[in-house]
């Protein structure tokens, strides 16, 4: 038996959603036929409704008992599309068939669930290392790596597994994992992660954690089981469904019971179907998706709006989501008498012409933005990885890099109290010497978003409380929090971190909206009841992880959608209430003899209409 039910589901479920428009277009002719009493066939019209949109109906209701004895709203509607044919009231069971199946496709749409993009994920992780054994290099499959295994990582190349670098200086993306855009200097001792970059030297690593036990794999795996938790909408019908069920064949029986009249008994299991409640949650979700896209959020996930509406925490990312991602020059000085500010800065920006560093190219993007284009020739370029720049610019000999640089090449510095306080804020100070003697500094650092601000004060209003999740460290974090007054705060967070820190508020009872923009973001995204990804500078991994994506990264939007979605569930509350309302008085008018099946189902029709017109007016419903 169980097998036969597997073989009519998957019969059931060939051609997918273009089938059952198509098969809802023609039933929909049909019943309209029927109505006017169009006849081209030497019979009711009504029929081809019945077969092509009742029939599935009963099948999936018959599916559903004999499998699971579960009882949704599908086994009403059998039971009054059987007794309406059975009394020939064809039209109503017709009519009743379209409703409902027209209400299941638009929930069915409305909740289709993404497919998270593992595979993107998957081909982050290097394919092949470069192993040194016997003083001869090999390049062998990453998953060969044994551990102990001595590897050399080019530029360009990603780290094949996890390690501790023996040998050279480099710079690494580490954004994969931590989602900072900003290399990290790395020299020997420091541990490196699969799956992030090197970005300028070579270097030599000896493996530590290789295969499954990597930072990369643990990623894929945290991506995989994060929505494992996370709760399914059920259709608010199909919730409430054994009760109507019990109710309307008590109604129905004790009516004919009493009244003999099985016209009576039919009329009710037909008012009673629970067309309106079908339509009440999908056509509001609908319409929110639809007022949403129009304030530039792309919702993936259709019941992501129902879920929104309950969160009481919404964690940020901050690289990219509360800040632009990019670093910006805040300020740059000159300690010597012999060099101006604007000298300085100048020399520092023709040094850094040639560098690929993210700093460097920041040095030279803001120095022409406030000083003009006009920048000298460098000559005698050096990129040194994990130090800075050495060039010769105007006949003057510059450093431009972390003291490290200065001290390896003769220059005695102090770090400036200035520039001291700008690192325990969390900014990146790049020291300046010119000609063998410390010159200045140039402090970089990542900007708010300027509508952050705002967005964080409205968020509190709505009564959502704001939690910052970053893979910075503490400084950086405090700092942003504190300008947005942010109060709770959770710094160096690795993956694994953001998933912990929102299950522990799940876990209390404080449904988490988790808004992000890095590859680091996706296991939080998955996890927490709604995910939010910045679709504009986010990774295709992140969006893909998410709910809903924020498509022109304006998260001044994000108020409007919290408001938007708690109005939504305020309709659909209204549309339930007016379906029940309805439902009970037909059911008055049916047991009296008031209404016979045809007129019942016209009134059910009519319930519908008011429901999705309720519902259309959340399009164009805008926070005030």
């Amino acid at each position: 038996m169980k097998s036969l039910m597997e073989k009519l589901e998957h019969l059931l479920e060939l051609g997918g959603t273009k089938k059952d428009i198509t098969l809802l277009a023609i039933s929909g002719i049909a019943v309209l036929l029927s109505l006017f009493g169009v006849r081209p066939f030497p019979f009711d019209m009504a029929w081809i409704a019945i077969i092509l949109c009742g029939i599935p109906i009963i099948l999936e209701a018959v599916i559903g008992l004999v499998t699971a004895f579960d009882i949704k709203a599908d086994v009403l509607v059998s039971l009054a599309l059987i007794a309406s044919v059975a009394i020939g009231e064809d039209f109503a069971a017709g009519e009743v068939a379209f409703i409902m199946q027209l209400g299941g496709l638009l929930e069915e749409l409305t909740v289709a669930r993404a497919r998270a993009g593992i595979e993107k994920l998957v081909h982050l992780t290097p394919q092949t290392a470069r192993v040194l054994r016997d003083g001869q290099e090999s390049i062998i499959p990453a998953e060969q790596v044994q551990v102990g295994d001595v590897l050399r990582v080019l530029p360009g190349e990603g780290v094949p597994v996890d390690g501790v670098i023996v040998s050279g200086q480099t710079s690494i993306n580490q954004a994969v994992m931590t989602g900072e855009s900003l290399p990290v200097d790395k020299s020997v001792g420091d541990e490196v992660s699969s799956g992030t970059v090197n970005q300028f030297g070579a270097f030599e690593m000896r493996a530590s954690k290789v295969g499954e036990d990597s930072s990369i794999q643990r990623m894929i795996r945290l991506v995989q089981s994060a929505d494992a938790g996370k709760a399914k909408i059920v259709g608010i019908a199909d919730r409430w469904a054994t009760w109507i069920v019990v109710i309307a064949l008590s109604a129905a029986a004790l009516t004919w019971l009493i009244t003999g009249e099985i016209i009576r008994a039919v009329t009710i299991l037909v008012v009673f179907c629970p067309c309106a409640l079908v339509l009440a949650t999908p056509t509001a979700i609908m319409a929110a998706i639809g007022n949403a896209t129009k304030h530039g959020f792309l919702v993936r996930e259709g019941d992501a709006l129902e879920r929104l509406s309950g969160v009481k925490v919404i964690a940020f990312d901050k690289t990219g989501t509360l800040t632009y991602g990019t670093p910006e020059v805040v300020e740059a000085a000159s300690v010597t008498d012999t060099c101006t500010r604007e000298q300085l800065y100048r020399l520092a920006a023709s040094a850094e012409q040639l560098s690929e560093h993210p700093l460097g190219m920041a040095i030279v993007r803001c120095c022409k933005k406030e000083l003009g284009d006009t920048l000298a020739q460098a000559d005698d370029f050096h990129m040194l990885p994990g130090r800075g720049v050495r060039a010769r610019v105007e006949g003057k000999q510059i450093l431009a890099g972390n003291p490290e640089l200065l001290n390896e090449h003769g220059v005695s510095m102090t770090p400036p109290p200035a520039a001291e306080d700008a690192v325990r804020k969390g900014c990146t100070v790049t020291y300046l010497a010119v000609d063998g003697v410390f010159a200045g500094y140039i402090v970089l650092s990542d900007t708010l978003r300027e509508e952050s601000a705002d967005m964080i004060g409205s968020l509190n209003g709505l009564g959502v409380q704001p939690v910052l999740l970053t893979g910075d460290h503490e400084n950086a974090a405090r700092t942003i929090a504190g300008q947005l007054h942010i109060g709770a705060v959770q710094a160096n967070c690795l993956p694994e971190d953001k998933l912990k820190a929102i299950d522990q508020y799940q876990a209390s009872g404080q449904p988490v909206c988790m808004i992000g923009d890095g590859i680091n973001d996706a296991p939080a995204l998955k996890r927490a009841g709604v995910g939010i990804a910045m679709g504009g500078v986010g990774s295709d991994i992140a969006v893909d992880a998410a709910d809903i994506a924020l498509v022109d990264d304006e998260v001044k939007e994000l108020p409007h959608l919290i408001a938007l979605s708690k109005r939504m569930m305020t309709t659909i509350k209204c549309n339930m209430t007016f379906s029940m309302m309805l439902n009970f008085i037909a059911i008055v008018l049916a047991i009296n003899g008031t209404l016979n099946p045809v007129v019942g189902a016209l009134v059910h029709n009519a319930g519908s209409v008011l429901v999705i017109t309720c519902s259309a007016f959340l399009l164009k419903w805008k926070k005030k």
